[in-house]
């Protein structure tokens, strides 16, 4: 009794990875350092940590080298920041979209 003619074909399972975007990345990026904006150095922390991370991913080519390269621009300029420069960093909403590049920002005081 075990003949059926309308069975389901069994679908093999397949273990594809979900691989994380760049705006995953920035967004994971930016909460962590949110969450730490009125303690930077535990946010610094955090960011070193991340770094470990995405470079663990792009070694097994998850992360390809553009955003592997946005990311490490970022973290630099989180890691070396001052307090006051911290929060300046998290406000500013192009620093965290993608394709972001370190050029002279034009601000006027």
């Amino acid at each position: 009794m075990g003949w059926w003619p309308f069975k389901r074909k069994e679908k093999t399972l397949q273990d594809d990875l979900h691989i994380r975007g760049t705006r995953i990345w920035l967004q994971d990026l930016r909460e962590s350092c949110e969450r730490n904006f009125d303690n930077p150095e535990e946010g610094r922390r955090l960011v070193r940590q991340m770094q470990i991370e995405w470079t663990d991913a792009h070694s097994e080519g998850e992360v390809d080298d553009a955003l592997l390269d946005g990311l490490d621009r970022r973290s630099l300029r989180l890691l070396r920041a001052s307090d006051d420069e911290w929060l300046k960093w998290l406000d500013d909403d192009d620093f965290w979209k993608p394709g972001w590049r370190d050029e002279p920002r034009g601000e006027v005081e």
